[in-house]
């Protein structure tokens, strides 16, 4: 089984922006490794949102290595990420998505904020940046 990790927002504003070093390091590892990056279409939406036009070409890097797969918000992914959202009284459709990209993928969830993710989900693995 091929193993990974699936890139919340918050772990791709860090790796654009090197701040933690720890996402870098965990990219570059997958990299030599040949370790799937998973990155949900909806969290790579609002990682735009949040850099500074310095950062984008690290991103765009971070998105043409080999190894990184976009999943994206397909109609099937978004029921099921709605339905998660639903039955717990949540609305954050980008949480809702690395959730169940991690449920699916069986992969931790590479986050800043585990709560939000916890909130949906507390038996997903997560890989919490320091």
């Amino acid at each position: 089984m091929i193993g990974g990790r699936v890139l919340d927002s918050s772990a791709l504003v860090a790796f654009a922006t090197g701040r933690p070093v720890y996402v870098r390091a965990l990219v570059w590892a997958a990299v030599e490794e040949n370790m799937v990056l998973a990155v949900p279409s909806a969290a790579l939406g609002r990682a735009w949102s949040m850099l500074e036009p310095e950062h984008h070409a690290a991103l765009q890097v971070l998105l043409g290595l080999p190894n990184t797969v976009i999943q994206d918000l397909s109609p099937a992914a978004a029921q099921e990420s709605g339905l998660l959202l639903a039955s717990s009284g949540q609305d954050d459709i980008v949480a809702g998505q690395v959730v169940t990209t991690a449920r699916r993928r069986g992969w931790p969830a590479v986050t800043g904020d585990p709560g939000a993710l916890r909130k949906l989900d507390s038996r997903v693995p997560i890989e919490e940046m320091p």
